[in-house]
């Protein structure tokens, strides 16, 4: 059996709609935090009234990093692949020179740790060596198919400890000072 209503038709505007917010006060428009609520136009603004809630220009151009800001996991990926085209060219220009991977591994720890996004920032000193000793694939002599290039990957992770520590430290200071830093920063907002 079917059952009618005794509501009366809705014809009017529904609540959050632009036209019924284009009623209400400036205040009444925002949400809770202050957030323009969704449905609230640009349309609704008089002529010649400034937007409070809109950045200056100078504010947004600070606000700005430098740099991309990589998730853990990408900045894993950009190191590791960062590392391994670099034991490439390494290999190609070089003739696998293990100073040269070594100083070029240093770059590629300090730009790992300063894209990092904050959030995500503790993952650069441990994504740091697995991209050194991917990278060292190429680089690593070794005749006889996979066990000799196993036995070069293992001879050179040993007689290049000191790259390997020394990246792996300063990724690690860099991002020591960067959580200081962000943790102060949400202590102020707080």
């Amino acid at each position: 059996m079917e059952q009618h209503g005794s509501r009366p038709p809705n014809d009017g505007p529904r609540r959050g709609t632009p036209q019924q917010n284009a009623r209400l006060p400036p205040q009444a428009r925002r949400g809770a935090g202050g957030e323009r609520r969704p449905g609230q136009g640009q349309g609704t603004r008089r002529p010649g009234q400034q937007d409070r809630g809109a950045p200056r220009a100078g504010a947004a151009a600070r606000q700005i990093p430098p740099g991309p800001r990589l998730t853990g996991l990408g900045s894993g990926l950009f190191c590791v692949l960062a590392m391994f085209l670099l034991g490439c060219l390494d290999t190609l220009l070089f003739g696998e020179s293990m100073r040269v991977y070594g100083v070029l591994f240093l770059p590629v720890c300090v730009l790992t740790a300063l894209w990092v996004r904050a959030g995500d920032v503790l993952t650069a000193p441990v994504v740091v060596p697995i991209a050194f000793a991917a990278g060292m694939l190429p680089v690593a002599g070794g005749g006889g198919g996979l066990p000799g290039r196993l036995m070069g990957l293992f001879t050179g992770l040993a007689t290049q400890a000191g790259w390997l520590y020394g990246g792996t430290l300063v990724a690690g200071v860099i991002v020591l000072v960067r959580r200081v830093q962000w943790v102060r920063r949400r202590r102020r907002r707080w």
